[in-house]
């Protein structure tokens, strides 16, 4: 999931780039043997169990009926809350957040009461020396992991499995350990943000006021000739950080409906509606010594009457890779020679730019094909070669269109659009997804072990909740003045004593962890639990009568492991059909407390767990009644002879 609001975040919490070049990311010598054991594991983010088994019983997904009767299907349990970091890093760990430490896609700092995005976190260099406006660095950079915790995959590698992990979630920077990997969910662009797109458009910018996730630029057709730029990275070497910039032109064809496009040495002739090959850039920070390369796509979107092209976030370059995205470190150099450049930005969809309407549905979908095509290519390329161990591949399609096109197939969705051509679209990426499970199944031997799952399921999201705005109005929470703010930062905290943060959390403005708390611990702190908790089970939406908040849970009750502490003291989980406000996640206060959902982003799973499991499947009988996720990473080392760990809370699902 990943899910669109949050990366609006991105663009005001980017975290300074460490210059990636001074970044050492080797690999110890490892152990690395061949085993006859072979376990597959692919994930389908946000595969839905209702509606894969309708599809099943209806005879549209032969490959996971054919693997079903082989051996098992049964819903999975999802993280609490179901938010992806959190529910793959449950798989990865074998333990709930209270180990890991990732709570939401949201945590906040302290000290400051500033959020930030909760996997990983880059840090500039400490040690420099400035000579004028250059400040050069004496020590490197830094880029961490912010997930607790032993992976299941650093346990294999101990016990010598050759291991591939590709993209999965939570994994940025990916664990420096002898394990191939490819970074996935939570890898940065080039700006370091979750993805921004730049739009360059002469027509009317209005429309485009306060854009989440991009940068609309205002362009001038000048003689058939449009000039602008493109941005990259901040330049840490100098000591006010200016972004870097490439300039580039577009010459329009008087008379047909074709531009050429030119950016440093590159020149690319494009139709009207038509997309790019990837395209190299050098982003320069010290010159003729030191650059960043990053790749990006063009889309003309229009020629005329108003000139209107999209260009895709600059990613990472995999052949020359400015943050540590792999293991070994010439791994997505060795993708980019037998496959091209692909997209590394960990969920490269841009359904930003849908919500936003700078690509509409169908611009959007081929966007989308295009990242579908790369991990199709990729996936051939990783079977062709799995002869020993583990593979596990992650595919996030259908989470991703799910979000952005459940209102074509949901009647009763305030954004609904009957006539749309994309009705039956998350039906067929459903079966786009069952081909992928056929390539498996055809080229494994029987003597594989074949797990399929997914993190979460899916519901429709028609009503969205300003759960800040309901702190304010019950005399929880104190402002300043009467704007809606933005990052609490309109909150007086002397007068405060609950805030909401992030799409499931709400904490308490406790003494002696906030800096201005004001909540004493113990019998004060579990009082207000205790009263919020039962307020908001309470709340009902006036249009339609219907129960807003299905269950509240403390910390405490639900969570094992020594980052309880840093928990949301409540975790707050939403009935069917609503969900937290992206005001809520902004740590805004608008006025009124419910609103319909109008957005193209349309169906979610940032509710309730028990509403939205995820999926199992596997070619072995699934003995467990209730399987979660971190069941699944016990399982895995019981498929090579290696015990549970210590600390994991799961256990296996099959008898073995």
């Amino acid at each position: 999931m990943k899910f669109n609001n949050v990366f609006s975040l991105s663009h005001i919490l980017t975290a300074i780039f460490a210059f990636a070049l001074l970044l050492g990311y080797g690999l110890s010598e490892s152990s690395i043997k061949n085993t006859d054991t072979k376990v597959l594991v692919i994930g389908f983010d946000g595969m839905d169990p209702i509606l894969l088994e309708r599809l099943i019983k209806e005879g549209k997904m032969p490959n996971f009926e054919r693997l079903m009767k082989t051996g098992g299907f049964k819903p999975l349990k999802t993280s609490i809350p179901p938010q992806s970091p959190v529910a793959w890093s449950n798989f990865i760990t074998g333990m709930n957040p209270g180990g890991h430490g990732i709570f939401d896609f949201i945590h906040r700092e302290t000290k400051t009461m500033i959020p930030y995005l909760s996997t990983s976190k880059t840090e500039d260099a400490k040690k420099k020396i400035t000579i004028g406006d250059w400040a050069i660095p004496l020590s490197s950079g830094k880029v961490t992991l912010l997930r607790h915790g032993k992976a299941f995959w650093e346990v294999l590698e101990d016990h010598g499995v050759p291991t591939t992990i590709f993209r999965a979630p939570a994994n940025f920077p990916p664990i420096d350990v002898p394990v191939v990997q490819l970074s996935g969910m939570g890898t940065p662009d080039i700006q370091g943000t979750y993805g921004t797109f730049s739009f360059y458009t002469d027509g009317n910018t209005n429309e485009f006021e306060d854009v989440s996730g991009g940068k609309v630029f205002p362009v001038r057709v000048m003689n058939n000739k449009v000039e602008s730029k493109i941005f990259g990275p901040q330049n840490v070497f100098k000591k006010s950080k200016p972004q870097t910039f490439i300039d580039f032109s577009v010459f329009i064809d008087p008379e047909n409906l074709v531009a050429k496009i030119t950016v440093q040495d590159h020149q690319i002739l494009l139709k009207e509606g038509e997309w790019s090959e990837w395209v190299a850039l050098d982003f320069e920070l010290i010159p003729f010594l030191e650059s960043v390369s990053g790749i990006c796509r063009f889309y003309l979107k229009e020629v005329r009457p108003d000139f209107k092209l999209y260009v895709t976030p600059v990613n990472i370059d995999p052949s020359s890779p400015a943050m540590p995205i792999s293991t070994p470190d010439n791994y997505s150099e060795e993708l980019y020679e037998e496959l091209g450049f692909f997209y590394t930005q960990g969920i490269p969809e841009d359904t930003k730019a849908l919500t936003e309407k700078v690509l509409e549905d169908s611009e959007f979908l081929e966007q989308a094909n295009i990242v579908f095509k790369e991990e199709l290519d990729m996936f051939d390329y990783e079977l062709s070669k799995f002869k020993s161990g583990l593979l596990f591949f992650y595919f996030g399609r259908v989470d991703q269109l799910s979000h952005m096109f459940w209102r074509t197939m949901d009647s009763d969705h305030p954004a609904h659009e009957p006539a749309t051509e994309h009705r039956m679209l998350i039906e067929n990426i459903y079966q786009e997804a069952d081909a992928v499970l056929k390539k498996a199944l055809n080229q494994l031997d029987s003597n594989t072990t074949i797990i399929v799952i997914s993190d979460h399921g899916f519901a429709p999201f028609y009503r969205s909740f300003n759960l800040n705005t309901w702190l304010k109005n019950e005399g929880y929470v104190s402002l300043v003045d009467d704007s809606e703010g933005g990052f609490l930062q309109n909150v007086d905290w002397s007068q405060t004593r609950a805030y909401g943060m992030g799409f499931n959390g709400l904490y308490l403005n406790l003494e002696g962890r906030e800096i201005k708390g004001v909540v004493q611990p113990g019998v004060e702190k579990n009082a207000l639990m205790e009263e919020i908790s039962k307020k908001l089970l309470t709340i009902r939406d006036l249009e339609t009568g219907k129960q807003v908040i299905s269950r509240v849970y403390s910390a405490e009750e639900i969570y094992k492991g020594q980052y309880v502490k840093d928990a949301p003291d409540l975790i707050v989980g939403y009935n069917k059909g609503f969900r937290a406000s992206t005001e809520t996640v902004l740590g805004k206060f608008p006025k009124g407390l419910l609103k319909d959902n109008l957005d193209k982003w349309s169906g979610d799973h940032l509710i309730e767990a028990k509403f939205v499991p995820g999926i199992l499947l596997s070619n072995k009988k699934i003995q467990s009644a209730n399987p979660a996720l971190y069941d699944i990473a016990p399982t895995i080392l019981a498929e090579f002879g290696i015990p549970k760990q210590e600390w994991m809370v799961g256990k296996r699902v099959f008898n073995n």
